[in-house]
């Protein structure tokens, strides 16, 4: 397993790309603008750290975050999204987001934080009983 990032939800994305880069000395990585999703994900690091990300997630139509609601995930990577979530499964983890796509899953913690779990290399191809689930809450 491989810790990928974190993401936060940040309410005005050139005010936090000042914060993180010019201020904290975080390094811009990589950027995705979603036009269909209406969303921007910029990924920074510290130039010590460039692994570990924090992902800013910047949502067009604005919202007002309360509760923790901008903090976002914990991200992880495993060699088969599968087999990682059916053995989760066994040990009573609620699949929240099951990987019927092959790609990604979402647990959440005691504590009702998010994780992310992606597929090392890309999607796998789907199969059951993933495919057939549904989701069973917000991840």
């Amino acid at each position: 397993m491989k810790y990928l990032h974190t993401m936060i939800r940040v309410s005005n994305l050139e005010q936090s790309l000042d914060f993180f880069i010019n201020k904290v000395g975080f390094v811009e990585q990589r950027r995705y603008d979603n036009e269909k999703g209406r969303f921007t994900l910029v990924f920074v690091a510290a130039p010590e750290s460039p692994d570990a990300p924090v992902e800013l997630t910047y949502n067009w139509d604005p919202e007002a975050y309360t509760g923790g609601r901008n903090f976002g995930h914990l991200a992880i990577e495993v060699e088969n999204v599968h087999d990682y979530c059916a053995r989760l499964q066994a040990q009573g983890i609620t699949i929240n987001r099951p990987p019927r796509d092959g790609r990604m899953a979402f647990i959440r913690t005691p504590d009702s934080i998010s994780i992310e779990i992606l597929n090392k290399g890309g999607a796998l191809t789907p199969q059951e009983p993933w495919l057939s689930m549904p989701n069973t809450g917000t991840w």
